[in-house]
């Protein structure tokens, strides 16, 4: 069911299903809540699923001129009060396991277990954060070009023309975003710190689950997180959309650790 909490003057977009443990789920980058209905379908028997639309992402309204990773884990932190959710498993894809990392940070009695999907504790290298500058200069000059070209790169080649469908849906919902939505974000991203010995530090149950061919997390850099952090690491065929290029496999995945 759709929900809205009042944040800071702002509405902040969340869904709840089912009755049991709570599984919070955040979308990443240019996504929505919408990219969860799998998930959500899948353990709604079992568990309360909520989906949050981060800061202006989905039906969520901008906050200022960046959205800082820590002010997105505040607006989670304010929706798990409204629904009176002491502890939950969370579940982040790429800019949402980024949000995990700094709701760990301030809030780590309450979350039971963490898994990252598709995302990582480091922050971005200088050449990241030249192409975090370049992107805003593209979202400024082609919105539509810039979303559509962000979308599929994700993609590894092969399942891009698989998933042409799904692809197609993610931009079409991208696009109505508006532009200083998107800037906003990828300021936040740009600027996040490295969370790795916050990863560490935290003594539940976490996972990290990566794609082998996942062009904007390194295989080999996340793998070696994984064991430093002491996570468990599960790894698929594919790229940076485990969601929908991994789809049964991850939900039995997930099953298993939640």
């Amino acid at each position: 069911m759709q929900e809205y909490i009042s944040y800071k003057n702002i509405q902040i977009a969340f869904t709840v299903e089912g009755k049991g443990k709570t599984i919070v789920l955040l979308h990443g980058f240019l996504e929505s809540s919408s990219i969860w209905k799998n998930i959500v379908s899948a353990f709604k028997e079992t568990h309360q699923v909520i989906t949050i639309d981060l800061l202006g992402h989905g039906k969520t309204d901008k906050l200022g001129y960046i959205h800082s990773m820590e002010t997105m884990a505040e607006t989670v932190n304010a929706v798990l009060a409204e629904m009176k959710v002491e502890k939950a498993s969370f579940i982040g894809h790429s800019m949402g396991g980024y949000v995990v990392l700094a709701f760990a940070e301030k809030f780590p009695q309450k979350i039971e277990k963490l898994i990252l999907l598709n995302s990582t504790t480091v922050a971005d290298s200088e050449e990241r954060k030249e192409n975090r500058d370049r992107a805003k200069r593209l979202v400024k000059q082609n919105k539509q070009a810039f979303i559509s070209m962000a979308i599929k790169n994700l993609f590894t080649d092969a399942n891009r023309n698989k998933l042409r469908n799904e692809i197609h849906v993610l931009v079409e919902e991208a696009i109505q975003l508006p532009e200083e939505n998107i800037i906003a974000s990828v300021e936040g991203l740009k600027n996040r710190k490295d969370r790795t010995a916050i990863l560490q530090q935290y003594s539940g149950k976490k996972v990290i689950i990566a794609g082998k061919n996942d062009p904007v997390v390194p295989f080999t850099e996340i793998q070696a997180i994984a064991e430093k952090t002491n996570s468990t690491f599960i790894c698929f065929e594919g790229g940076h959309m485990s969601y929908l290029e991994n789809q049964e496999e991850l939900t039995e995945e997930l099953k298993k650790i939640l």
